[in-house]
């Protein structure tokens, strides 16, 4: 960095402690970064819409490459890269990390070194273990920083399938319950992975070792796959699929979940981040990733509904694949409908916030943690803006609704 440039940082009050490794592209505003941040040796900022708060300090650890972030208050990110991704206050990564666009972690959700993120939402608190790999997922539960949904180290979510599409987005608690921050927390055991599409309810624990495979709906249960059958084998055509109803509902039910997020930012977060503008280029940044998070969505079921014509004729002339009618009645129906389905999931208006919880979020102190004063909303308020952002979901999973 040319060390005239590091002094005009530097009077800003932007700590910068070895300047002639630091690069900062021209195309970073300087008034979207704070005084205050502190740039540790490597760093490399980029994009015209990087935002960094007051507090944050990159590259503790290692050189971090931040490329068009946002970052809230007192974020760490201790080494690695970042690129198009949203880090809300009191945020900390470790170093070695790979963050990638379509990443939004919410208020003092954290991972350890060496972890992969991508098309991924972790929420208040959420905390990761080392060496894991996250992509099309949602992740909630737990009240504080003592008491929070756990990843453990060594954790997988496979979001690719063996027809190679990626039709796999996993629920791991919810958004209109998880906002309010007043959830179970969530236990998945290091060296273990869940195969998506999967919904985890509160209270759920996965121990240490197991790959999940399917929905684990009962809170406050521990559960384990059953025992092993003998090893066997049985043909597999790709292209040929069986039952798509699970997939398609777990899809819509994720866009639902994004929708009720992106509404909560625009609507009830609002009043309190606008009133910082690092913290409203979060709230922006934030609603930026749901809407690529949106739009991937609809590509995945839009690539899975385009497999469908193929999947119907090996199954009705292959024997190796042959299924049920009734499952080769599902695949058309998403070959036939998508579209529609498309249509109305792009033209959904916005649904109304109830007035007790438009009240109760204007009258939050600026000052205020987010997660405690989203938590210390009115019982009323809580209950209603659950139902509202359950309205979000509910018209969603309505669009393929059951038959027959």
């Amino acid at each position: 960095m040319d060390l005239s440039l590091a002094r005009r940082w530097a009077e800003r009050g932007v700590e910068i402690r070895a300047p002639e490794t630091v690069d900062i592209s021209a195309e970073v505003r300087p008034e979207q970064v704070a005084p205050g941040v502190v740039l540790h040796a490597g760093c490399r900022l980029r994009g015209a819409s990087t935002s960094i708060g007051p507090g944050c300090v990159l590259g503790s650890e290692a050189p971090m490459t931040v490329e068009d972030c946002q970052l809230g208050h007192g974020v760490e990110l201790r080494g690695g890269f970042a690129s198009g991704a949203t880090f809300l206050d009191g945020v900390v990564v470790g170093s070695a990390a790979h963050i990638r666009p379509g990443t939004l972690m919410e208020e003092q959700a954290s991972c350890a070194h060496a972890v992969g993120l991508k098309q991924t939402v972790l929420m208040p608190f959420v905390t990761t273990g080392s060496l894991v790999n996250l992509c099309d997922l949602l992740i909630a539960g737990g009240t504080s920083r003592r008491d929070h949904t756990e990843v453990g180290s060594s954790y997988v979510h496979f979001n690719f399938t063996p027809h190679g599409d990626k039709a796999t987005p996993s629920l791991v608690g919810d958004v209109p319950d998880g906002v309010f921050c007043d959830q179970p927390r969530i236990f998945l055991g290091g060296q273990g992975g869940l195969v998506g599409p999967a919904r985890i309810a509160y209270g759920v624990v996965i121990p240490a070792g197991v790959v999940w495979r399917g929905d684990a709906l009962e809170p406050y249960t521990v559960v384990m796959p059953p025992p092993s059958a003998v090893p066997s084998a049985r043909p597999f055509v790709p292209g040929a699929y069986r039952s798509i109803r699970r997939v398609v509902l777990a899809n819509l039910s994720y866009i639902g979940n994004l929708d009720a997020l992106a509404a909560w930012y625009r609507r009830i977060r609002r009043p309190t981040m606008t009133r910082d503008p690092f913290r409203e280029a979060c709230r922006l940044g934030a609603l930026e990733r749901l809407r690529e998070m949106r739009t991937e969505r609809l590509a995945r079921l839009e690539d899975l509904a385009g497999r469908m014509e193929q999947s119907v004729t090996l199954t009705g002339t292959d024997p190796r694949c042959s299924v049920p009618e009734g499952l080769r009645q599902e695949q058309e129906r998403l070959r036939r409908e998508w579209r529609c389905i498309r249509g109305a999931l792009e033209a959904m208006p916005e649904i109304e916030p109830p007035e007790v919880l438009l009240r109760a979020a204007e009258a939050v102190s600026p000052d205020a943690p987010w997660p405690s004063a989203a938590a210390s909303f009115p019982p009323e308020a809580r209950r209603e803006g659950a139902a509202w952002l359950r309205r979000h979901v509910e018209r969603c999973i309505a669009l393929w609704p059951v038959t027959g």
